[in-house]
């Protein structure tokens, strides 16, 4: 009996990043499914809602069906216990990511250590793209093109023009 293998790549998404496609999209290599799930209660200063940041990733994954996306409110691993994913997917850009994933490692670890910790390390190619700079680049009035979907460049457009 071939069993499914899911793992879940967890994160804010605010907005989803090449980068963070490029890393779920490796994924697939490792799993059969992989669920991008957008935590709707981080602690940053969110520029998109929840349904928006969701929206725009599943706009982002329809030629992708590997990748699916949801959203979740509790801990990451029992959204993975729920889902009966083996494995969370990290990535990881640059040394200073390490520290903060590997902490995480050992608290998700120690609440449920059947779901495995997977980090793939961020391609040359998009080590240097955040949500963050994505952000203020849009903020500051230039569309991020080489960073983001087109659809989620003109989600940005509009967002920082109703903000005025």
């Amino acid at each position: 009996m071939n069993i499914m293998r899911i793992a879940v790549y967890p994160g804010s998404f605010d907005p989803a990043t090449y980068a963070h496609l490029e890393i779920a999209t490796r994924a697939t290599r490792l799993f059969d499914r992989v669920v991008m799930a957008v935590f709707d209660r981080p602690k940053k200063n969110l520029l998109f809602t929840t349904a928006e940041r969701l929206e725009l990733l599943r706009t982002s994954l329809v030629d992708l069906p590997q990748i699916e996306a949801t959203t979740y409110t509790g801990l990451t691993v029992d959204l993975a216990r729920d889902l009966g994913a083996v494995a969370l997917i990290r990535g990881l850009r640059t040394v200073s990511d390490f520290e903060a994933e590997y902490n995480m490692a050992q608290l998700n670890q120690s609440l449920d250590s059947s779901v495995e910790v997977v980090v793939l390390m961020a391609s040359r190619r998009f080590a240097h793209i955040s949500s963050s700079a994505v952000r203020e680049i849009a903020g500051l009035g230039r569309d991020p093109v080489e960073f983001v979907p087109p659809h989620i460049v003109v989600a940005l457009r509009e967002k920082f023009a109703q903000r005025g």
